[in-house]
């Protein structure tokens, strides 16, 4: 086979700082673009981008030559830099959740990702984090899951 071939999606979450509500409003649509114009440069695709003040989900595509951990910390830092630029003194928090999404899930993946507004009415990032975990089967110790 002369080239390489791969479906690799992962639905990636990180927080803020603290999960502190660090990201305003009127900037997050700002933020998802231009993390998806990151993404772009490094031959990566965001499918879906949302959150809230304290988070953000990302629906990615992974090209096979760049790892899950590349990809997220070019995201991050300048993403983290760009807020800086908008005048939001920030920092993410350490870490990140990663999860595998099927093809065949990826629309209801999108969906959830771009409905954040509306699953936060119901529930915390910490429980809907926590939840992805179990619903993934990841181990985590509890008592370091959201330290910072």
């Amino acid at each position: 086979m002369s080239h390489t071939h791969a479906a690799n999606f992962v639905h990636c979450i990180f927080g803020t700082k603290g999960r502190r509500a660090l990201i305003p409003s009127e900037l997050q649509e700002g933020l998802y673009a231009y993390l998806i114009g990151i993404a772009d440069n490094l031959g990566a695709k965001i499918l879906a981008a949302g959150g809230t003040s304290n988070h953000v989900h990302l629906l990615i595509r992974l090209p096979p030559a760049l790892t899950l951990a590349e990809v997220v910390q070019k995201l991050k830092a300048n993403s983290s830099r760009w807020l800086g630029e908008n005048g939001v003194p920030f920092e993410w928090q350490k870490g990140y959740g990663a999860f595998s999404v099927s093809p065949s899930l990826l629309p209801t993946v999108q969906a959830y990702i771009r409905n954040q507004a509306e699953h936060h009415k119901k529930r915390s990032f910490e429980e809907e984090f926590l939840a992805l975990l179990k619903k993934s089967g990841v181990a985590y110790d509890a008592d370091r899951l959201f330290a910072a």
